[in-house]
């Protein structure tokens, strides 16, 4: 079904102990490496419309299915999907591919694990290229704790955490309807209901907004998640407060040169303290929701190529 919309066809490429399902193009353009991360719930096949123009741009485009999503490893152990393994899997996968450092470009999760992979091996990384998720400072108090005591118990991260299992079960019961429902764009702002969001929109009829994406785009997706199931990607979440101490004692400040994206009308805020964390920050604001790369695909491949294009010129 991938092949149907022209995207690379993947190898199973084992790393770090684990196996990714990797999607590969521009092998010719060998020495010019860009690593594209998706976010939750997505797939690799969420960059379909930026591998054509990284690849016609001289780049060596690498797409993995992190672990927990698609044919990639799906480890049982909640820990195994900490930032260490993540980012750990990254590393290897550029030690693969014979590379000392790479570009990273990562949405949503994706970037939350940039980030951490960022701080973790800053020599693994030449440039960052964030969309959706601004650096997230440490803060003094574990993330889902944080969360918990602001946002209380039904937010879908804190939730995820104190009652495991549960959206799981109800995500892989109704996973067309939830994919279907939240890959929208032009969503009308409405008042949150009360309950978890994420199972609220697992158990909704109808749909707000208008797609994001073909029926046919949509079935890659549907078809992944039918497949792997949703525990090992929710296990990201559950992860968090792991992060924020395994994240303890590394420098906070990310020193390479970046490109954060955002989108307009996504839920999630911009970062006033972007600059203070990430010095060699350049911003872009896109006139969309949360599915970047997909919602403006020309837009957002322009603003990568133009900013990697000034990098390159520096």
């Amino acid at each position: 079904m991938l092949n149907t919309i022209d995207f690379p066809k993947p190898s199973l490429v084992s790393v770090n102990g684990a196996e990714l399902e990797v999607f590969e193009a521009g092998r010719e353009n060998e020495g010019k490496p860009i690593v594209l991360c998706h976010g939750w719930p997505e797939h690799a096949f969420s960059w379909r419309h930026q591998v054509p123009a990284l690849v016609a741009a001289g780049y060596h485009v690498i797409v993995p299915n992190q672990r927990g999503y698609g044919n990639s490893s799906r480890p049982a152990e909640v820990t195994a999907y900490d930032i260490e393994h993540l980012s750990g899997d990254l590393v290897a996968l550029l030690d693969h591919y014979g590379y000392d450092d790479a570009t990273f470009v990562g949405h949503d999760w994706g970037a939350m694990v940039v980030w951490g992979l960022t701080l973790l091996h800053p020599s693994r990384v030449n440039k960052v290229i964030n969309l959706s998720l601004p650096y997230q400072e440490r803060g003094e108090k574990p993330w889902i704790e944080f969360m918990e005591q602001i946002l209380g118990g039904d937010y879908y991260f804190v939730h995820f955490n104190r009652q495991p299992g549960v959206a799981d079960a109800i995500l892989d019961e109704n996973t067309f309807r939830f994919l279907r429902n939240l890959y929208r764009k032009n969503v009308p702002f409405k008042q949150p209901e009360p309950g978890m969001a994420m199972i609220n929109l697992a158990r909704a009829e109808t749909p707000l907004g208008e797609p994001l994406m073909s029926d046919s785009e949509l079935a890659v997706f549907v078809s992944a998640f039918e497949k792997a199931g949703f525990t090992g990607s929710i296990n990201w979440y559950r992860n968090l407060d792991r992060n924020w101490r395994l994240l303890a004692d590394v420098d906070p400040i990310i020193q390479q040169p970046t490109l954060m994206i955002y989108g307009e009308r996504d839920l999630i805020p911009k970062s006033d303290k972007l600059a203070a964390f990430v010095p060699n920050v350049d911003v872009v604001t896109l006139d969309c929701g949360h599915w970047i790369q997909q919602e403006k695909p020309e837009e957002t491949n322009q603003a990568i190529l133009k900013w990697l294009d000034r990098q390159a010129a520096v």
